[in-house]
This record gives structure tokens, sequence and C-alpha cells, in this order.
């Protein structure tokens, strides 16, 4: 059994070449972002749209619609939870090395207004040296179309090698 070298493409690699690939193309973010819901199907039932990309930074709408509401005619709380969790994510994959993989142990949310109408999440990782088994933050701010901060979302992620 060999370990991963740094200079191996990683999944996040993978998900940068892809969205490098589609979303100059009319579609292409759209396509991608349905990519994204396939492969994580739960993540998918919001359907976000992933508008930017790049290492360790995302930014994905949510449109507003009867599905993700709430009885309040509001954003429900776990799409926001679901949108901050997809944001960490990409942002954390797309800042990993290669040998490098992780997996969510807790999140928190914080809720500043009612979301209401299309959102939009921003999310930030710092890049990250992997030498073993580590912890990492990653966060995700979400805000209404006048650009207030509707919610922020704190995820902890534990990292780890890749044994191939």
């Amino acid at each position: 059994m060999n370990k991963s070298t740094p200079t191996e493409v990683g999944i996040g690699q993978r998900i940068l070449r892809l969205w490098l690939r589609l979303s100059p193309w009319p579609g292409g973010r759209r396509l991608f972002s349905w990519l994204v819901g396939y492969t994580v199907p739960y993540s998918g039932t919001i359907r976000p749209l992933v508008v930017s990309l790049a290492p360790g930074s995302v930014t994905i709408r949510l449109k507003d619609r009867r599905k993700v509401r709430n009885h309040l005619r509001c954003i429900h709380a776990i799409a926001l939870v679901n949108l901050g969790e997809i944001a960490s994510g990409l942002s954390l994959l797309t800042s990993l090395p290669g040998n490098a993989r992780g997996i969510v142990t807790h999140i928190d949310i914080d809720y500043f207004k009612k979301a209401r109408g299309d959102l939009t999440a921003h999310g930030r990782a710092d890049p990250i040296t992997v030498n073993g088994d580590t912890q990492h933050t990653v966060y995700a701010d979400i805000f209404d179309r006048l650009g207030e901060r509707v919610a922020a979302v704190t995820v902890q992620w534990q990292i780890g090698l890749i044994d191939r």
C-alpha cells in the first residue's frame, strides 16, 4: 500500500478542472452545479448554483422557491445549513493537497434575520498542510439580495491522508 504524494491530483483539483472546463460555456455553471448535486444527492435538493470557484473560495446562489421555504414564507433553517455546508465543502476540497480528504464532524450556524429572496453564500477555507489527521474549520456567510448577512455557518472538518 502506497501513501499518495501531495502532487497527486485529488478531488479538489478535479473539481477545479471541471469548473474551469464548464463555467465559461453557456449553461456551464448550471451543469457544474447539477453535477455537484448529483454527486452529493442530499445537497442537490436545494439546487445550489455555483457562480464562482477558486482554490479555497466559492460563491453559491440559492433561488428562493417554495421547496426551500418554511411555513413563515422564508428560507428554511436547514436549507441554510445545507447551503453553508456546500460552500464550506467546495472551498475546503479545492484548498486541500491531492493526498487529503475530509468529512464534516460539526456544524454551527448563527441566524441573524429571516432569509427571504434569493441568497448568496460565500465559503472560504485557508490552505492547509496535511501530515496526518487534523481538524480544520471552514466558514461560510449567507447574504440576502440587499447584501445583509442572514446567517453565518462554521463547519469543522476532520482531515486525513488518503491511502492508495
